[in-house]
């Protein structure tokens, strides 16, 4: 039996592109930042496309975001996603997870996949709360971080990192997954996957954010870094650096 493969994935600023804050002191000025497909959520979208490549199906991505989002979705069809379903609502982009989690659960009933994945986190707000807020509304049973992977008909065997070593799961569909680096290498687009991906279905829906209870109250630039001093050279410049290690810097008893 065919899988129905449902990848939510989301749209971040490029980790390489310089963000500037806008004026109202709460939001990022999109007009200099450059946007990308999520990394952990292209490692996702390589992972169902070869969950559909070993046992059949098609791939489905979802996003929720501003209608700029949609080029998330475009990079995700490129990689060989089918078909792609943004929920947008008109205002700034939404920070909060529980609201995210809501609309995303909602759609995902509606769809009834076997199978969901996410990127273990998102890049910019780096929570790592909406797919475990999302897997609880659906009542469905989550693995995060999942790095090793053998897939079936109806389940996997999944392996996963701890602090206390390393973890191997079976699970069986319909269920959540999240992806970690070193699950796989996320395949290039094509140009002719490029080419495909400006004529596949992107089902656009209209919906209301609700029940937020987070919002961004301010952003600032992080402290300049203090300048680097020299204290000595070779060994005369020993017992000054452990004086300094020790007094200032705290790190040795």
């Amino acid at each position: 039996m065919a899988l129905k493969i449902l990848v939510c994935v989301k749209q971040v600023p490029d980790t390489e592109t310089k963000v500037k804050i806008s004026a109202d002191g709460k939001s990022l000025d999109e007009g200099e930042v450059s946007f990308i497909l999520n990394p952990y959520c292209e490692f996702a979208v390589e992972e169902a496309l070869k969950v559909k490549e070993q046992l059949g199906g098609e791939v489905c991505l979802l996003t929720v975001g501003p209608e700029s989002a949609a080029s998330a979705l475009r990079s995700g069809l490129a990689m060989g996603a089918d078909t792609a379903v943004h929920l947008t609502a008109a205002g700034d982009r939404i920070a909060d997870a529980g609201a995210v989690a809501a609309l995303l659960a909602e759609e995902i009933r509606a769809q009834a996949p076997d199978l969901v994945f996410m990127g273990k986190k998102s890049v910019d707000a780096d929570m790592a709360a909406v797919p475990a807020m999302t897997a609880a509304l659906l009542d469905l049973p989550l693995v995060t971080a999942v790095s090793s992977a053998e897939y079936r008909s109806d389940g996997a065997e999944l392996g996963r990192d701890t602090e206390d070593g390393r973890e191997i799961l079976d699970i069986s569909f319909p269920c959540v997954l999240t992806t970690d680096k070193g699950l796989n290498s996320p395949r290039y687009a094509t140009l002719k996957g490029i080419m495909q991906a400006k004529k596949k279905p992107i089902e656009t829906k209209e919906v209301q954010y609700s029940g937020m209870k987070t919002a961004v109250e301010g952003m600032s630039y992080p402290p300049a870094a203090a300048p680097g001093r020299i204290i000595g050279s070779g060994s005369d410049a020993v017992p000054e650096l452990i004086r300094l290690l020790r007094d200032e810097a705290k790190v040795l008893e």
